[in-house]
């Protein structure tokens, strides 16, 4: 396969990627830090220095994989930022706007930039958007991630709903707790500012063995895998849900709202709350 990674420079991006590598796959990296002993180290790996953030750069890059690649198997968006972190009405306000830009613009112009060339695949193609981290409830102190990655998922879900009838497949993946650069970042900031749970959280993550990434990264294999065909516009978690059984739900999944963000009313908790 032609794959294209964003955030393939660390964290999950990157051991995802030597991962598909080492398969025989076709990898291009993008990612704001140098990859170039990445790439001297595999004939299959090409990169680029590119903040997703920015549009412009992800459209120079992308012109770069359509002059050499005839089509592209997969999109595989990684790239993310813990950002700004604290209560939400004491943050400054231009680093929450750029923690939601290099999160959700970030996915989106990845999307956006690279559509064009996933349609040409001979496959059925594959996109997939990383959440998690405060996407489906809420999480005090990272209102900035949270709502980018909430919004990720609606993002999936909108592109899903207008390719009805394509051969594209888009979905969300919430990885789970597993110990990258943000896991650091969040035991360098300190309980006062990241709160206790939080905190303790993250020390649990650097001291966990290897299972989690292992198993996120081996339901980005099975989305990637004809398995999943027809399955889109789901969120799903790489930890806690049945994915390798889900190829016998697509009916189901296809037909209701399994897996996807919606709003709870009293009805689905049993109870009626009348009017007056």
């Amino acid at each position: 396969m032609h794959l294209v990674i964003t955030g393939s420079s660390s964290g999950i991006g990157r051991v995802l990627a030597v991962r598909l590598l080492n398969q025989g796959h076709h990898v291009w990296g993008l990612a704001r830090s140098e990859q170039s002993a990445a790439v001297a180290a595999s004939g299959t790996f090409r990169a680029s220095r590119c903040d997703v953030a920015d549009w412009n750069q992800v459209a120079r890059v992308a012109r770069e994989v359509y002059g050499d690649w005839p089509h592209l198997d997969a999109l595989v968006c990684c790239a993310g930022l813990l950002g700004a972190v604290g209560p939400a009405t004491s943050l400054d306000q231009s680093h929450w706007s750029a923690t939601v830009r290099a999160n959700l613009e970030g996915t989106y112009h990845a999307i956006r930039a690279f559509h064009d060339l996933l349609v040409r695949a001979p496959r059925r193609a594959k996109i997939i958007c990383f959440s998690g981290g405060g996407a489906t409830r809420a999480r005090p102190r990272f209102s900035a991630y949270g709502a980018a990655k909430a919004a990720i998922v609606r993002l999936v879900e909108t592109i899903a709903e207008e390719g009805r009838g394509t051969a594209l497949d888009i979905n969300a993946v919430a990885p789970g707790p597993i110990h990258t650069r943000m896991t650091d970042e969040i035991v360098a900031f300190g309980p006062a500012v990241t709160g206790q749970a939080e905190h303790e959280a993250a020390l649990k993550q650097k001291t966990a063995d290897g299972s989690a990434m292992t198993r996120a990264l081996d339901l980005v294999e099975w989305l990637l895998s004809p398995a999943s065909d027809g399955i889109s516009g789901r969120l799903i978690s790489a930890q806690w849900d049945p994915w390798p059984q889900l190829d016998r739900h697509k009916d189901e999944l296809g037909a209701g709202d399994i897996y996807t963000l919606r709003r709870i009313v009293p009805g689905d908790r049993g109870k009626q709350w009348d009017a007056s």
